[in-house]
């Protein structure tokens, strides 16, 4: 498997464990929904930069991005996890 091919596993792997849209993962990154799309259809490269942000957006290293989506979904922080977020949201504050 290719980088780029595990990058592409790896996003996908946290946007499912997050419950990310890709019209979110756009947002943060500046781009459009079909961009990201392309992007994870492998039609269009992932930039540094992309995997600079998306570190930063989901709070990890950008080694640990490049790892692949295992290690990416171990150091991913608790409270970005889809099943916290729902029982936060359930809650009051």
């Amino acid at each position: 498997m290719t980088l780029e091919e595990s990058l592409r596993l790896t996003v996908a792997a946290l946007m499912q464990v997050t419950g990310d849209s890709q019209r979110s993962v756009a947002a943060v990154l500046g781009l459009t929904q079909t961009q990201v799309s392309r992007r994870q259809s492998g039609a269009v490269s992932w930039s540094l930069r992309d995997v600079d942000v998306l570190a930063g957006h989901y709070g990890i290293g950008a080694l640990d991005l490049l790892a692949g989506p295992t290690r990416a979904c171990e150091v991913l922080p608790a409270d970005l996890r889809r099943s916290v977020r729902a029982e936060m949201k359930g809650t009051s504050r």
